[in-house]
């Protein structure tokens, strides 16, 4: 659950966002033309790509690519909310700001490494106060204007330039000139486990509703909302006799918000709850 969220828009684009968020929460984070620095002021964020999957401790970041992910946070003993600071890097946004003049980092090396999804920002100081003066700014809102806004901007390209992580960051933003194009496929199953809707996923895929479920039919021989369902009942059955964790959380995984309608749909499905077929599928 979002407890608040404050965003601050240059160019009619949002820039800058403070949220702060009440675990268990999972977001799919479709981002197909933009890239995104993600900073954790207070709790623990976990982060899937297709290639890759971290864990963001507080004052750490990571720095993600266009493309499509989800993200999820889960409830911990330290902290129940967990705060972020976000900052979108728009590429129509950068030439504007930059005209023809664009840093060095933006550039595409000579060498491109298309696995490379994200890179994890360890605790670094000068972030770390960059950090605090966004902070000052979300809680003084009428100090900002359109020249702050450019300058914070620029400010962390500045730093991310400096970072020991420099190269890798480059990857990363270099493709905002040149961002991925996804399949129909790549788009359903990099969110198989998201808490998305049809909806949601129709417009990652760039389709109208009723051109979605048409192309999904074709693909998988079913409906979206049955295809999805059935997936992730079978991956929380996999969890229920690999893993440890609770069945909570399982459920959280597989993209289950409610657990009293997991368990009906579990049910329904295997025949027996989630408790009992952990108990019975491991004692064979």
């Amino acid at each position: 659950m979002i407890r608040s969220q404050k965003r601050y828009e240059l160019f009619g684009k949002i820039i800058f966002e403070e949220v702060i968020v009440e675990a268990p929460f999972k977001i799919p984070n479709p981002m197909p033309d933009e890239a995104c620095f993600l900073y954790m002021v207070e709790g623990q964020i976990n982060y899937k790509t297709e290639n890759q999957s971290i864990t963001v401790p507080a004052n750490e970041a990571v720095l993600l690519k266009c493309g499509n992910y989800f993200s999820q946070i889960k409830n911990s003993k330290e902290s129940k909310n967990h705060q972020i600071v976000v900052v979108h890097f728009h590429p129509e946004i950068l030439k504007k700001i930059y005209g023809t003049d664009l840093p060095k980092i933006f550039h595409q090396p000579n060498i491109v490494d298309q696995n490379i999804d994200l890179s994890k920002i360890n605790n670094d100081f000068l972030i770390q106060k960059y950090i605090e003066s966004l902070l000052f700014y979300f809680d003084n809102p009428t100090l900002i204007n359109e020249d702050i806004l450019v300058l914070k901007l620029k400010e962390i390209i500045l730093l991310l330039c400096q970072t020991k992580n420099a190269p890798v960051i480059q990857q990363i933003l270099s493709q905002l000139f040149s961002p991925t194009s996804f399949t129909f496929k790549q788009v359903i199953e990099n969110n198989l486990y998201a808490q998305i809707t049809t909806k949601e996923l129709a417009e990652m895929a760039n389709l109208s509703l009723s051109s979605f479920k048409r192309e999904f039919k074709k693909n998988y021989s079913d409906s979206p909302a049955n295809f999805l369902r059935n997936k992730k009942l079978e991956k929380a059955a996999e969890l229920l006799l690999v893993s440890e964790e609770r069945i909570t959380d399982i459920a959280f995984d597989c993209g289950f918000n409610d657990l009293a309608n997991f368990s009906t749909l579990f049910h329904d499905k295997f025949g027996c709850a989630p408790s009992s077929f952990r108990v019975t599928q491991l004692g064979k």
